[in-house]
């Protein structure tokens, strides 16, 4: 999948249950590949694809870089979010003044929330079993 010739820079986002590692390569045609299909092929819904642009958009680098990244875990809505932080951090990499862009926009900071965990004696998370007087 990964071209070793040129240069890129790497980003690791996380989101939920989802992991993506995303590299960014300068100089590009602003092509966005993941996990080896286009991204129009990969998300259906408009809202996923404008997530993973968003940090693109921000640092006005849209059409400038090209994108390949893997991502597991989760759902479509976790893995843009993941996408969406892993270039982020790739683009702070490029260019640390890209920070106050990004920090502003709240793309740096990772969204912590997750499905809470099953308790004992309870049916999941919250829920309890029926109540019996008797």
């Amino acid at each position: 999948m990964y071209t070793p010739k040129k240069p890129y820079h790497y980003g690791t986002g996380r989101r939920k249950s989802s992991v993506a590692r995303v590299h960014v390569y300068e100089g590009g045609t602003g092509k966005i590949t993941i996990n080896d299909r286009d991204i129009d092929k990969y998300f259906g819904l408009d809202t996923m694809k404008i997530i993973v642009r968003q940090p693109l958009v921000a640092t006005d680098l849209l059409g400038k870089v090209d994108i390949e990244c893997k991502v597991q875990g989760g759902g479509f809505t976790g893995q843009a979010g993941a996408i969406r932080h892993g270039i982020a951090r790739a683009l702070l990499k490029m260019n640390e003044e890209y920070r106050p862009v990004l920090k502003q926009a709240g793309y740096l900071t990772r969204d912590p929330r997750m499905k809470e965990r099953k308790k004992y004696g309870l049916k999941a998370a919250r829920k309890a079993p029926q109540f019996s007087k008797r």
